[in-house]
């Protein structure tokens, strides 16, 4: 049964297949549902400009944002002085007459995405669920859910600890001392929304990996074939993503993202001890089933 031809349409109790053309007008009404939310969200967000620019957008280039203070508490505990922030030295500034109505708009329309992610997840599942066995449905009950607060967690994890070292490192690095740092307001809004979104979309790791563990694509020995290669890659990601030479920055990056993969091989482990089970509960049926019909015979 191939993708699209898996699709069933059920109306009151009839099963009928539907055409390619259909597929793509229910995908068109799944999508403009999507739309339609992330619009409504970012309508309410646009009428809330202070708060979602000074409270959260530009929150991370203040020394008082909650990272820098919990870096300052920790490095009084550690009596290390070189985690506390107490200065960015750069300003943000505006050269364009439409960027800062068109970044307003943007963050709007970001935000809501964010905020409906797990209405947005759920209308594509919707689409994607008639294609799946029954059994394959109901194993993946959760799929919405496990999307959303991993998507979630990813955005926070961006938001406050990836986007404060990149914004407090960039920002405040100089070629000169003849040379200050403007940073364009645009530049900034892409640094915090790319950085936090990207973290978003990487924490989905676990989630991929199930669904390839299902498909058959992955094993977990494959994933523990390629651990020391993980581990090189992350710490290289953490050594670009916290550019500060503070090696515990770098490490409050690495570990998470390590501890993703680690779980990513938790679950293919888990998915594939699922599937010897089941294969073997259906091995045992027919053997149960012939030897009943022997006893009978004899």
């Amino acid at each position: 049964m191939g993708w699209f031809d898996g699709f069933i349409k059920r109306r009151g109790g009839s099963e009928a297949e539907m055409s390619f053309l259909e597929h793509l007008e229910e995908l068109r009404w799944h999508l403009i549902r999507s739309l339609l939310a992330i619009v409504l969200i970012g309508i309410v967000l646009f009428l809330n400009k202070s708060f979602i620019f000074d409270q959260v957008i530009l929150a991370p280039k203040n020394p008082d944002f909650w990272t820098y203070r919990m870096m300052c508490k920790l490095g009084d505990l550690l009596h290390w002085k070189g985690l506390c922030t107490t200065e960015i030295s750069f300003t943000l500034t505006n050269i364009d007459l439409s960027a800062p109505f068109m970044i307003h708009l943007q963050i709007a329309f970001i935000l809501g995405l964010v905020f409906m992610f797990p209405y947005i997840f759920w209308e594509f599942w919707k689409f994607i669920k008639p294609a799946l066995f029954e059994g394959e449905q109901k194993q993946a009950t959760g799929a919405v859910w496990a999307a959303s607060i991993l998507f979630y967690a990813g955005v926070l994890f961006g938001y406050y600890f990836i986007v404060p070292f990149t914004v407090n490192f960039l920002g405040s690095y100089q070629v000169s001392a003849e040379v200050k740092n403007t940073i364009n307001l645009s530049s900034y809004i892409d640094t915090v929304t790319g950085l936090s979104l990207t973290c978003g979309l990487v924490f989905e790791f676990p989630l991929l990996i199930y669904f390839l563990a299902k498909a058959g694509l992955t094993t977990h020995e494959f994933l523990s074939q390629y651990r020391k290669m993980a581990l090189v890659v992350v710490l290289v990601a953490a050594a670009i993503i916290t550019p500060s030479p503070d090696m515990f920055s770098q490490m409050l990056v690495a570990v998470p993202l390590y501890g993703l993969f680690e779980i990513g091989i938790i679950i293919s482990r888990r998915v594939a001890i699922n599937n010897e089970r089941r294969r073997a509960r259906r091995n045992w049926k027919p053997w149960m089933s012939n030897r009943g019909s022997c006893l009978n015979l004899c």
